[in-house]
């Protein structure tokens, strides 16, 4: 069986091609966040599996169970997705929306951990160098490791910046030992 991300990737692609069509982002954007988390939970994969279903009642469970606004455009989605057996991908096809979202916004979600909390006047110092660094509006969510004993660690999508201390003993360590 295919890798989810790579069965979401050309759904996430259309319904994100088709929300910025029709300048529907953000309704795309909640409706899949909220039909993804329903799909995720043990119970409803199974009830999806289910050959007794029709796919019609499936997107209607879906629907029902995430509490969701959809419209025609959403519920077609929602059947070709059913037809095609793919409903328990909407939380792979909700993540890879987002992150076509970001990009076109030219925003990213950035992670620090540090080992001691960070206050708001250093956050927006932060905040701004990388906005210039990355050329792209910043949304920062902060984290705690007292492990860390020092630094920060900086994550953006698929980027790791480690200025941790115990990142750059670990690189010395490696370093002597080579």
């Amino acid at each position: 069986m295919a890798e989810t991300s790579t069965v979401a990737r050309p759904y996430a692609k259309a319904a994100f091609e088709y929300a910025r069509d029709h300048k529907a982002l953000e309704a795309w954007s909640d409706m899949l966040v909220k039909l993804g988390q329903v799909v995720a939970e043990r119970d409803a994969q199974k009830l999806f599996a289910s050959p007794k279903l029709t796919d019609d009642r499936k997107v209607e469970l879906v629907i029902e169970l995430a509490e969701a606004k959809v419209d025609d455009a959403g519920r077609r989605f929602l059947e070709s997705l059913a037809e095609k057996g793919r409903l328990t991908a909407l939380g792979a096809i909700a993540e890879q929306f987002e992150r076509l979202r970001a990009e076109h916004d030219k925003r990213v979600d950035v992670t620090v951990v540090t080992a001691f909390a960070l206050d708001d006047k250093q956050q927006n110092k932060l905040a701004g160098a990388l906005k210039k660094r990355l050329n792209r509006e910043i949304s920062i969510t902060t984290q705690v490791d007292p492990k860390l004993i020092g630094g920060v660690i900086l994550r953006a999508g698929d980027t790791v910046i480690d200025g941790s201390v115990r990142g750059r003993l670990n690189r010395l360590s490696e370093a002597l030992t080579a």
